[in-house]
């Protein structure tokens, strides 16, 4: 059972993610689907992955560009680089990649499967056709050149893949998640909304039978008809994030809990004494991707805020921040296999929080601006860095908290 489960189109984006980075996204990655596997198991790490939405948050809080197509290379990248090495503590395994690992997929399924006695004919099967589908089957001018497969111990997966059309500058991201598929090759979907860029041959469409049945013989049972949903998320080409791409309310609502001295009474947040505004805005992020609903990651770009962006947007990669919310989660994790849940409790009450401060918090608009460029100015303080791989600033420059005036930015 089966469920086309989203896409995305992104702009192409040059550029390679530098070492200090891609170090800490692996790390990052691995504590964060931990935390998220070991309060919801690990369906639930596969139902999130199939969200192009959360997907999009999850590589934003990883510091990686919020829009661009290296977004999915490098996250799932990261990603299997983590677990792998822990899969047998989470259920839960990698397989695939760009290019020539994408071709090792079904090596690496039949391996994993004969460890835990899976069907592997059966997983790689549901792999060649799912890249099948969304590479031929639908001839949108998009080829597919990354391919991984998420496979957890009871045999369920997610698909992430990607496609390039190298004319239009535009790659294009699937997702797939196991359960509730009837059907891979008829109407996965109800509806794909995007640019037209001309006539397509989509083998999905009933009035394709004959077609398809020709094609298609991987498969011996008759098509059954599907009605499913699918979400096209269109990001822009601009690179900056504007105060449009952002859910301000829900943004200023972070900032509030970080900055705003009036909440350091809430017992879930005397729990995380000690630590700076920059890394409990980092953390308050971080804590939605684990614990947050799917309506919380329709603005995707707000993430980029949790510890600033390789390139810079909206503001360079601030590591200290990075490490410090990574020590913390870290902890967080290991004090709960031991039964000690004080700052797992902390994290995860941050959400609700949140919850509570969007009802009638009124953002300042016309600060926004102010707010990306003082986080800019202080990057320096916080070891900010961006993919040239030069510290932004001084690197002795003494590391200082904000200012009241930029506290004030969203109260």
């Amino acid at each position: 059972m089966m469920k086309r489960s989203g896409l995305a189109e992104l702009p192409l984006h040059p550029g390679k993610v530098p070492s200090w980075l891609y170090e800490r996204m692996a790390k990052m990655a691995r504590a964060i689907t931990e935390a998220i596997i070991t309060e919801y198991g690990n369906e639930e790490f596969l139902r999130k992955i199939s969200d192009p939405y959360w997907f999009q948050a999850f590589g934003s809080v990883l510091g990686m560009d919020w829009h661009s197509s290296g977004i999915t290379t490098s996250v799932m990248g990261a990603l299997k680089q983590a677990i792998n090495p822990i899969s047998e503590s989470l259920g839960l395994y990698v397989c695939g990649g760009r290019g020539a690992y994408s071709r090792r997929t079904p090596f690496e399924l039949l391996e994993y499967s004969g460890r835990k006695g899976l069907n592997g004919e059966s997983l790689v099967r549901s792999s060649r056709l799912s890249a099948k589908i969304d590479n031929t089957a639908i001839q949108d001018g998009y080829q597919i050149y990354l391919h991984s497969f998420i496979v957890s111990e009871k045999g369920n997966w997610s698909v992430v893949q990607q496609g390039m059309n190298g004319p239009a500058g535009m790659a294009r991201r699937y997702h797939w998640h196991s359960p509730d598929l009837k059907s891979f090759i008829e109407e996965p979907h109800t509806s794909v909304v995007g640019e037209n860029m001309g006539p397509i041959l989509n083998l999905t469409d009933p009035k394709a039978r004959a077609t398809k049945n020709g094609i298609l013989q991987i498969t011996h049972e008759s098509p059954e008809k599907m009605i499913d949903e699918i979400r096209l998320m269109v990001l822009p080409t601009h690179h900056d994030i504007t105060y449009r791409d952002v859910d301000l309310k829900r943004l200023g609502a972070v900032l509030a809990i970080a900055y705003d001295r009036k909440f350091q009474n809430f017992e879930d947040l005397l729990l995380l004494e000690g630590l700076g505004p920059k890394t409990l805005r980092s953390l308050t992020l971080v804590s939605e991707v684990i614990h947050g609903t799917p309506s919380r990651f329709e603005d995707p770009a707000r993430f980029s805020f949790a510890n600033g962006g390789k390139d810079g947007k909206p503001f360079p990669v601030q590591t200290k921040v990075f490490d410090e919310t990574y020590q913390y989660l870290r902890k967080a994790i290991d004090r709960a296999r031991l039964g000690i849940y004080d700052k797992q409790k902390a994290v995860r009450g941050l959400v609700p929080l949140l919850y509570k401060l969007e009802k009638n918090f009124v953002p300042k608009v016309e600060q926004y601006q102010k707010f990306i460029d003082n986080e800019v100015r202080d990057s320096s303080s916080f070891g900010g860095m961006t993919a040239k791989n030069n510290p932004t600033g001084n690197k002795n420059k003494k590391r200082t908290e904000p200012s009241d005036k930029q506290l004030s930015l969203f109260s």
